[in-house]
């Protein structure tokens, strides 16, 4: 692997001067994730246009995010800047972060990029214009709206932070060309918007919304969070969904999660659609990925167990 030159605005976050408290010993019951809801988040992000950087399309969706977790009354921190592009083109990102509880020391963190890819690469037509991303980028954000909307409901003790992370998908699809991919996450995982940082752990959601998805155990997950890796695909097995979180384990894949667990040291669940013979399906990176590609089953499953785990770690529940 090599490293690319990446060129970064210098942005500078106060770190946290007081010092944090513990969450209230209270039990909230789960919320119901409403799969209709985040399906109407990734068609509203569909509509936009494709999501690519340098874009009306890519800057009207950063500003919804960022209204949409305001409503949901998460403090925002949209983090701004520069990279190079494997093309050499500059790109103008922004990492956007919200902050529900942040006064609180225990949380948890979630993660998803959603800008989407700017060549069709895999397809056999029109292979030099952009995908909608309705589930590369779409589902993982429609999902952590969703699981945002529900937690502003029904308010938790414990702090959640969620980070959209932006230039994930703009990279080389070459050998060698890992550090292509991910900008956002690299910058963010290097300059973090608070200083010490902590979080029991994170997951991120990538390609979480198609027909027929199934979720293995991913690689640098296991190495980095085996347990909570095992908790939760336990846990969704007994909840009915292990047709989904499915008992196979997989290579590491460069995702966002990667680069989080290598700049910032902090354990990463990548929940990530692959299949058996270890291909991301046959919509990637293709004109294919479009709404009607999203599946609501899915949603619900990866929904309902990513928002059960999250209050049954506020809840302090074995499980």
């Amino acid at each position: 692997m090599k490293w690319i030159v990446v060129t970064f605005t210098i942005l500078t976050f106060l770190s946290c001067t007081s010092e944090k408290k513990s969450q209230e010993n209270i039990k909230v019951k789960i919320s119901s994730f409403n799969q209709d809801s985040a399906y109407v988040f990734i068609e509203n992000q569909v509509r936009f246009g494709k999501r690519v950087m340098n874009t009306e399309a890519h800057e009207d969706c950063k500003d919804w995010l960022i209204s949409k977790l305001r409503s949901y009354n998460f403090e925002v921190i949209p983090q701004e800047f520069t990279a190079t592009s494997y093309q050499k083109e500059e790109l103008k990102g922004t990492n956007i972060i919200g902050r529900y509880n942040p006064e609180i020391k225990e949380r948890i963190l979630l993660c998803a990029h959603y800008d989407t890819r700017h060549i069709a690469d895999k397809d056999t037509v029109n292979m030099d214009l952009p995908i909608d991303g309705a589930d590369d980028g779409g589902s993982g954000v429609g999902v952590i709206l969703e699981i945002a909307r529900q937690i502003n409901n029904n308010p938790m003790p414990m702090g959640l932070d969620i980070v959209f992370f932006d230039a994930e998908d703009y990279g080389a699809d070459e050998s060698g060309q890992d550090y292509t991919w991910g900008l956002g996450s690299q910058y963010w995982s290097k300059n973090l918007h608070e200083k010490p940082y902590v979080v029991k752990y994170g997951i991120l959601l990538d390609m979480v919304g198609s027909k027929g998805a199934t979720f293995p155990k991913e690689g640098f997950s296991m190495q980095s969070a085996g347990a909570e890796v095992n908790k939760i695909w336990k846990f969704a097995s007994a909840m009915g969904h292990g047709k989904y979180f499915v008992e196979r384990r997989a290579g590491g894949y460069t995702d966002d999660h990667r680069f989080v667990i290598e700049n910032a040291g902090i354990p990463m669940i990548d929940v990530i659609n692959l299949q058996e013979d270890g291909s991301f399906g046959h919509y990637h990176h293709t004109h294919l990925d479009n709404m009607s590609n999203i599946d609501k089953e899915t949603l619900k499953a990866v929904g309902q167990i990513i928002l059960a785990t999250i209050y049954k770690e506020s809840n302090r529940d074995n499980f």
